[in-house]
């Protein structure tokens, strides 16, 4: 997903220049840097003075008439919302680190917290965060998940009846089992879609080494651990789907593509995010909804979903840090994420947000908040952006039968290894 889960990316060298200039920056504003690294705790009173926040896209649009909340609420605070495009934002953070002339908070995208870590103030202290999908906490201590995403199984449980089966499958071999049995017996012609090359196919994928038992990165995250045994097993099973045509590898990969194969009923299995579920409504229209749902993954080791989503995050720079951890905290209330999810569609980072009656009631949606409870995040890495380019590749020739999941994944590894984690 575009939102909070890609980088435009950034050389290192670029980005340690900029780093190193923002040391030696200075705002505009003289109170600028006057609150940097002293808060500690936020406290109980009401926020008051100036904030400034950046927001990317659609969420940046939407904030503005949301965060009227906060001010009614907080009657001294006055906060001034600037909405970002998602194409300009990461080199606009860039400019703003470097010159030291950052706002007080923005919205960050998950994968760009290493970018731009040393600008980043800590969580204080006394910000409760148990509410929040441990997942979906930053490593470093440096923002708080604002909304997340994750992938869940959807299957047509009308062409799975005529298949014979009448649950979702829970296991990895019940479901290359049910994805053969949408084809020999409900003739379907392909049983499920499976990540096979492109743009986000390896994110796509992950999925399958987490729920493997694999890990990315070593113990202490400083190098990448890509052709390990759960690795190289968990895409042998990708590309048995591929060998045995379960699955296409030529499948449009074009944006609702997936979601019209699937009403179609082409392929009438895939793994999908919350955006799906409204493609699929638009593209079905009425009373398709009947004839499918959506279900957890299915677990090797464990149930293991990619996390993605967007933090919040107050910069080192900012001269109102207590009043812009006050407006995360508010932003970060069950009842305003709920409230955020009906203004935006962005799923809550709460968890008691997912006991309202406006999630927990759909249960193709309440899957997703169960999903979420074994979601992980990508590591936190400058080079992420890089050796995931070079990871679709790899997906790439696996799936094309170019290379086997240990020649690829040895390549990966080794590429992998001279970029270095970062």
């Amino acid at each position: 997903m575009r939102r909070g889960t890609t980088s435009t990316g950034l050389t290192a060298l670029a980005l340690v220049a900029a780093l190193a200039l923002a040391a030696c920056g200075r705002s505009d504003d003289p109170t600028a840097g006057a609150d940097a690294d002293t808060t500690t705790t936020v406290g109980d009173g009401p926020a008051t003075g100036n904030l400034t926040i950046w927001a990317e896209g659609a969420e940046g649009d939407a904030l503005k008439d949301f965060a009227v909340g906060f001010t009614k609420e907080n009657p001294d605070v006055k906060i001034d919302v600037t909405s970002i495009p998602w194409a300009s934002a990461h080199d606009k953070f860039v400019t703003a680190v470097a010159a030291g002339n950052t706002p007080d908070l923005a919205m960050v995208g998950t994968t760009w917290m290493a970018d731009f870590k040393d600008a980043f103030a800590p969580v204080p202290s006394d910000v409760e965060t148990g509410d929040l999908f441990s997942g979906a906490l930053d490593a470093d201590g440096l923002a708080l998940p604002w909304y997340v995403d994750t992938r869940v199984l959807f299957y047509r449980t009308d062409l799975a009846k005529k298949a014979g089966w009448d649950s979702a499958p829970t296991t990895w071999d019940e479901l290359e089992q049910l994805a053969s049995d949408y084809q020999t017996k409900a003739g379907t012609k392909f049983g499920m879609r499976m990540p096979s090359g492109g743009d986000g196919s390896f994110r796509d994928s992950l999925w399958l080494p987490w729920s493997n038992g694999a890990s990315l990165t070593n113990s202490d995250n400083t190098a990448w651990t890509l052709d390990s045994a759960p690795m190289v097993e968990a895409y042998d099973y990708l590309a048995s789907f591929f060998t045995k045509k379960i699955s296409d590898p030529d499948a449009d990969i074009s944006t609702g593509a997936a979601e019209a194969d699937f009403v179609s009923g082409r392929t009438p299995m895939f793994v999908g995010s919350p955006a799906s579920v409204s493609t699929i409504a638009s593209v079905g229209g009425d009373g398709f909804d009947s004839k499918y749902a959506t279900a957890v993954l299915p677990a090797a080791e464990s149930s293991t979903s990619f996390l993605g989503g967007s933090n919040l995050a107050v910069f080192k720079k900012s001269g109102n840090q207590s009043s812009a951890w006050k407006f995360i905290e508010w932003m970060l209330e069950p009842a305003q994420q709920v409230a955020w999810y009906k203004a935006t569609g962005d799923l809550p980072a709460s968890q008691k947000a997912w006991d309202d009656a406006t999630l927990s009631s759909d249960a193709k949606l309440a899957v997703f908040g169960k999903q979420l409870e074994s979601a992980e995040a990508p590591p936190t890495s400058t080079s992420w952006k890089e050796v995931s380019v070079a990871a679709e590749g790899a997906v790439e020739k696996i799936a094309r039968g170019k290379q086997t999941a240990a020649e690829a994944l040895k390549a990966l590894q080794s590429q992998a290894g001279s970029i270095g984690v970062g």
